[in-house]
């Protein structure tokens, strides 16, 4: 090895170390951006889970009284099924008209 190539070795050696913390930087700046694009994602996931979430949440909150009134019809229908029937499709056509009447008025 002669003089010059010893001179060069430090300059290709700091080239070398340059790039890296350049690369290094720019891997860096590139996770970042990913961890801040999968905060948003799981936010705006959660605002779009948030209705079934809330239905759910009713659902469970009256899992009691729910099962209670289908056993007190399943019961009822055994003793008078077209009663229970005809009771049915009165509550479902007044529970559809009450949500049709909400969708109208402001």
């Amino acid at each position: 090895m002669n003089a010059d190539s010893r001179s060069r070795l430090p300059a290709r050696h700091e080239a070398s170390a340059l790039s890296r913390a350049e690369r290094k930087a720019q891997l860096e700046a590139r996770i970042e951006q990913q961890r801040i694009d999968i905060l948003v994602e799981a936010s705006r996931y959660r605002e779009a889970g948030r209705p079934i979430d809330e239905g759910w949440g009713m659902l469970v909150r009256f899992k009691v009284p729910l099962l209670a009134l289908g056993g007190a019809l399943l019961l009822e229908s055994a003793r008078h099924p077209n009663t229970v029937l005809r009771v049915v499709k009165r509550l479902a056509a007044g529970g559809l008209l009450l949500r049709r009447a909400r969708r109208m008025l402001p």
